[in-house]
């Protein structure tokens, strides 16, 4: 009887045979954890998902299952990202298992991961032995441990002398500067009795004082002295860049240390010197930076002549900038403001005019100061019946809509992305609108940024959950737009988004920050999990940015930075700092994630109360005259 039971359900199935989302999700279940016995699978096969139930049946394969059966799936499958997934799964079942002829037959091309690049570098060593040379020398130099996968190649590269004692040593530095001691033991018994020295150099190095009198030459034929200097003035610079400041001043004159490794050491001192503000150092900064070709540290060097008002040193680090660096709304702002400091009107109005072409924080401001509408510059796109349709027949279309009802949102997200980035930008365009159309809105903003539709606004920040924001915008007396505006920022529009710090939701609220608001509201705590519904997440975001702005005087900048960095960190700066002027206080705030949360925040804000107006951004502002006067110190503390 079993055996008769066990017959029928493997039997073709009738021709039509329907196979329900229920069944369909049991049998994806039940093919992640290769219960074979379970699962029909020439029923499936014909699913628009069969795909799924046979990627994982033919992974269970591995690494038996023939290579050519694996290429033939993945060209079947190329229009999805399954034919990617088969083929590192592969790429790691062939490789652990040493089969290399058969990673050959499956990849020609190196891919993004680690471990896969090195066991294909492995794979066609003797086939294209120069590549495999270059890429396997490339793995082999960084400071932290490779993954086992890699040991094979790299003892193959050390005993044709591709990696040899100078690649030993510089992957030594490379550790050392990232303090990962083991690593740093490993390497050195690598090195022959030549490099014992240096090697004694190294463990003996422990401050500014052991460099001072460090040998100019180390290792044979000084071989060993660049690296070992880059190293060395790397760690100390972090560790205590005043003095690795003054070791420098006495080093640099009596080494002869290439260009690029002085370069190198000179423009990571300069950056900590400017960051950690250390005293006396700025004529040495100014000295050196016109060398350095570094953006970084020449927009660290205008933010602390912002910072002290050096409107003159302002408008001389700019114009050291590169056209494209120099060319942004930031700098042109700035290029303006000096101007305007200086009593120059007529060249201010010109950078002003010219960042106020670019939609962003600071070319918004440059608007206002000229008083120019704010520059959205929407593109629009009309739909076509004909063009949703032929969306909607879309392969990967049909299988994100069969994921999406099964319960499968991250394998939906990632099918329709996957066409997204790979779609022509007509197809794109269709894509974005359809996804509007189906109330898709993560994946909309996703599709956004994979086809690069920048200037498509009522996409990039659509009206999700409108109805929730507005309603609690109005029980909690917060601009409904800031709210939406927040949530773009934070998840873009992803309900089910976490971030690695453990963040949740549509606004991403911290578990026990949602406790507390609960509590506060006198609701049951959701927990981890229940956070996540949209309009629960809405409500206590809502609560949270609410109390930030009762907290700051209604100020939305100094509300939007707490809401990012935490209210105790955006206290101290507003009682040490002092600062006159908004834009000042933007720059003067020492985290870059949180100057580029606040900006952003405040924009998006404008474009979707400019959106509510179809476009128009009449009375619509950045910031309001409070916000623009206002002095950003203490006195903007709702509270001792």
């Amino acid at each position: 009887m079993l055996a008769l039971v066990s017959t029928l359900f493997l039997a073709p199935p009738a021709v039509g045979q329907f196979i329900s989302d229920a069944d369909m999700r049991s049998a994806l279940s039940d093919a992640r954890a290769q219960r074979w016995e379970n699962i029909n699978t020439q029923a499936t096969g014909q699913h628009i998902l069969g795909g799924y139930i046979e990627y994982h049946q033919l992974k269970g394969r591995l690494p038996d299952l023939a290579p050519e059966r694996v290429k033939e799936y993945m060209d079947r499958h190329s229009d999805a990202p399954l034919a990617d997934w088969l083929q590192g799964q592969a790429i790691d079942a062939y490789g652990k298992a040493r089969q290399w002829a058969d990673i050959r037959v499956i990849a020609t091309q190196p891919p993004a991961n680690t471990e896969r690049q090195c066991y294909f570098y492995t794979a066609w060593l003797d086939i294209t032995p120069q590549q495999a040379y270059d890429g396997g020398k490339e793995l082999w130099l960084t400071g932290r441990s490779q993954p086992d996968a890699c040991d094979s190649l790299f003892d193959s590269l050390r005993s044709r002398g591709v990696i040899d004692q100078q690649a030993i040593w510089e992957r030594k530095m490379l550790a050392w500067e990232a303090d990962e001691r083991a690593l740093v033991n490993y390497l050195g018994s690598l090195l022959d009795n030549r490099w014992q020295a240096a090697i004694q150099r190294v463990e003996s190095t422990t401050g500014t004082g052991s460099l001072y009198d460090a040998p100019s030459c180390l290792g044979p034929e000084c071989a060993a002295t660049p690296t070992f200097y880059q190293a060395a003035m790397q760690r100390l610079t972090q560790e205590d860049t005043q003095g690795a400041l003054a070791v420098w001043s006495s080093l640099a004159d009596r080494l002869s240390l290439p260009p690029k490794t002085q370069q190198t050491i000179e423009e990571e001192l300069a950056f900590y010197a400017l960051l950690r503000e250390i005293p006396g150092s700025y004529a040495w900064v100014d000295r050196t930076l016109p060398t350095l070709e570094s953006e970084r540290v020449l927009e660290l060097r205008v933010r602390r002549a912002l910072q002290a008002n050096d409107w003159a040193a302002v408008q001389q680090w700019i114009a050291s900038m590169s056209d494209g660096q120099r060319n942004d709304s930031r700098w042109q702002y700035w290029l303006g403001r000096a101007s305007e400091q200086q009593g120059n009107q007529q060249a201010a109005e010109a950078h002003f005019f010219q960042a106020a072409g670019q939609r962003d924080f600071f070319g918004f401001a440059a608007a206002e100061r000229i008083n120019q509408p704010l520059p959205l510059n929407i593109e629009t796109y009309t739909a076509n019946p004909d063009d949703r349709q032929r969306i909607a027949n879309m392969p990967a279309v049909q299988r994100t809509e069969a994921l999406m009802r099964i319960g499968e949102e991250g394998l939906a997200s990632s099918e329709w992305l996957n066409a997204a980035r790979h779609a022509p930008e007509q197809t794109a365009r269709a894509m974005a609108e359809y996804a509007d159309s189906r109330g898709w809105y993560a994946l909309l903003v996703q599709t956004t940024i994979a086809a690069q539709l920048w200037d498509a606004l009522a996409w990039r920040f659509p009206e999700a959950y409108r109805e929730q924001f507005m309603h609690w915008g109005r029980m909690t007396d917060v601009d409904p737009y800031l709210l939406m505006a927040i949530a773009r920022r934070e998840s873009a529009y992803n309900p089910a988004a976490l971030s690695p710090a453990g963040a949740r939701g549509l606004m991403q609220l911290m578990p026990g920050t949602a406790t507390q608001l609960s509590r506060e509201l006198g609701i049951a705590d959701p927990g981890p999990y229940g956070v996540l519904d949209p309009e629960l997440n809405i409500r206590l975001g809502s609560t949270y940015i609410r109390d930030k702005l009762e907290r700051y005087r209604g100020n939305r900048l100094a509300a939007a930075a707490a809401y990012n960095a935490g209210p105790g960190r955006v206290d101290r700066w507003l009682r040490e700092e002092g600062i006159n002027e908004f834009d000042l206080f933007v720059e003067r705030i020492p985290f870059r994630e949180t100057r580029q949360y606040v900006q952003a925040v405040l924009t998006y804000r404008a474009i979707y109360a400019a959106l509510n107006q179809d476009g128009s951004t009449q009375g619509i502002s950045l910031l309001n005259p409070h916000e623009q006067s206002v002095r950003y110190d203490a006195s903007l503390l709702n509270r001792p």
